[in-house]
């Protein structure tokens, strides 16, 4: 498989950058810790809260793992300019969720998964980038239903800017775009699954 391609001028990075960064930096956007399943209840202000903390959670671990990426210095062309766009927009989804959720965010914890072998190998760094895209939009999409409309139209901003990230990284491995018509949505339970297979929560 060959990770890194050589590209026209109008790179994927250019076009996200026109098309998606605006939208992510004015959008939604502790490790994984707070429980919200899929359709619980009716959505409230205080469920609002719930699922937010959880999404923080899980793009703390995005953002954790594409700084640990950056600070390797291993991935080049491609690559290199994936990690570079995807690191910044998780940094300002982060900062987002904290801020919407201010005294109530949870403390961050400290990321202490063993990545090394992960962004210093491209390969590995595709399969596990595209792993954790995936596990993100999943949960996005196992949130939706507990959310009020106006905090699920900040969210949904978020989710479509993930499923960017998620494109971009597998047409760089050579995957298809999406491994299905249609995209399962993951519980808490389901999300953690999938981010511990990926080997990004222990």
């Amino acid at each position: 498989m060959n990770v890194v391609r050589p590209r026209p001028s109008l790179t994927r990075r250019k076009a996200l950058v026109a098309g998606g960064a605006g939208v992510a930096a004015a959008a939604l956007g502790g490790i994984v810790a707070a429980d919200t399943r899929s359709a619980r209840s009716a959505p409230s202000a205080s469920q609002d809260a719930e699922v937010l903390a959880f999404l923080l959670g899980v793009e703390r671990i995005e953002s954790a793992f594409y700084a640990a990426a950056s600070r390797s210095r291993a991935l080049t062309g491609e690559l290199a300019e994936y990690l570079a766009t995807v690191r910044e927009h998780e940094r300002r989804h982060v900062a987002f969720l904290e801020q919407a959720l201010g005294s109530a965010a949870p403390t961050a914890r400290a990321f202490t998964v063993d990545v090394a072998a992960a962004v210093t190998d491209p390969r590995r760094f595709v399969r596990t980038a595209a792993a954790l895209e995936d596990a993100v939009v999943a949960a996005h999409n196992g949130q939706a239903a507990n959310l009020t409309p106006a905090t699920l139209a900040k969210a949904v901003t978020i989710a479509s800017v993930e499923a960017r990230h998620a494109a971009w990284i597998r047409d760089i491995g050579g995957l298809p775009p999406a491994g299905s018509t249609t995209d399962v949505a993951l519980d808490t339970d389901g999300v953690r699954a999938a981010l511990r297979r990926a080997g990004l929560l222990s």
